[in-house]
């Protein structure tokens, strides 16, 4: 476990843990336990998850996201409380979807119909969606043009954890091209790219 300092086993934080640990993702998403990034708060959990990924593959390239629950009995001012959510999500696209203006705010939907869908209650959201379009030149001109979204975000949670973690997970697979409900369909709209 990459929390910061070790929990009680009964602490409010280890039964947060637990609750997400017994989580059950759709069969298109592998998540799994990764350090946490130091210095957040005293206590962390992080998770990445990525949709499909090739065997011994890091990265997925259809989609992948970020999911850390940070946890401080100090409450910290911004936070409201003791607990905090920071989530990322992103996934490569066409570049005729990539230039569609309301894609940042489709994205930031997407997350908060999850979150609603699962009654995961919360305050103090924030974050931002990205847009990347890019052209490879030189060495890379074979990968042509292409383009990525890209959300990162935060909350304070309330109530049970699992919804929020559920929703997150909703969020990669939706920004990969594959809505609720469509376990074992062929991901729609993504562009995989050249490597090189």
């Amino acid at each position: 476990m990459s929390d910061q300092r070790p929990a009680e086993a009964d602490s409010p934080f280890a039964r947060a843990v637990e609750e997400l640990r017994d989580t059950a993702f759709r069969d298109d998403l592998v998540v799994r336990q990764i350090p946490s990034p130091s210095g957040l708060a005293p206590f962390s959990l992080a998770l990445a998850g990525d949709v499909r990924p090739e065997e011994h593959a890091t990265d997925s390239a259809f989609g992948t996201g970020r999911f850390i629950l940070l946890h401080d009995t100090e409450e910290p001012e911004p936070w409201g409380g003791a607990w905090r959510i920071v989530c990322f999500a992103q996934a490569p696209l066409e570049p005729e979807i990539g230039v569609d203006p309301l894609l940042a705010e489709v994205a930031w939907s997407w997350l908060i119909d999850a979150l609603d869908s699962r009654g995961a209650q919360r305050h103090a959201e924030s974050g931002t969606a990205t847009k990347t379009l890019s052209t490879g030149f030189g060495a890379l001109a074979a990968q042509g043009e292409g383009s990525q979204i890209e959300l990162r975000a935060s909350w304070s949670p309330r109530g049970p954890f699992r919804p929020h973690l559920e929703a997150w997970a909703e969020l990669v697979c939706m920004l990969a091209g594959l809505p609720p409900g469509s376990e074992g369909v062929a991901v729609l709209g993504a562009r995989r790219p050249t490597r090189g």
